[in-house]
């Protein structure tokens, strides 16, 4: 690995929670959304979906800096990091399409192709720096939750 730099560590976290601060400022208030729409069993308190962000944004924003600056070859890790930035590109568009646009189905695909690549990119992680892989495990169990939110929300709702 290469000597740590705090520039680009911070430039990688901030910016990761950068993505999803301007995402939910681009959707707007959730209240009117959970107004209209009944929420499905098992849905947490809005509260835990904060927290939650936070915590995964940070860690794949440290997973990326530790890929970003890993001894390895570069066209992999460039391969990487695509993954990494086309996932996070699907995650900002989620919520607005989501909770803005309430366009339910079309947030499950898009929650569906997130763990396709997300499996992915943990895959491609995993090989360069075993840590980033791991790093990510807890992200992907909770975009399998959202998908069942997701789902369950237009089922219940009969969207």
């Amino acid at each position: 690995m290469k000597q740590f730099s705090l520039a680009k560590f911070l430039l990688f976290v901030i910016g990761t929670e950068l993505v999803g601060a301007l995402s939910a400022l681009i959707t707007g208030g959730f209240s009117e959304f959970f107004e209209i729409y009944k929420a499905p069993p098992l849905q947490p308190p809005a509260p835990v979906f904060v927290v939650a962000w936070v915590i995964l944004y940070a860690l794949m924003g440290i997973s990326a800096y530790l890929i970003c600056t890993a001894d390895y070859d570069k066209k992999i890790k460039r391969t990487a990091l695509t993954v990494y930035f086309i996932q996070l590109a699907l995650n900002f568009s989620w919520s607005i399409v989501f909770f803005r646009f309430q366009m339910l189905w079309t947030g499950a695909f898009i929650i569906a192709l997130m763990i396709v690549l997300v499996g992915i990119m943990i895959y491609i992680f995993g090989r360069i720096r075993r840590i980033s892989a791991y790093l990510n495990i807890p992200y992907i169990l909770w975009l399998c939750f959202a998908l069942y939110l997701n789902i369950a929300t237009a089922v219940i709702n009969r969207v």
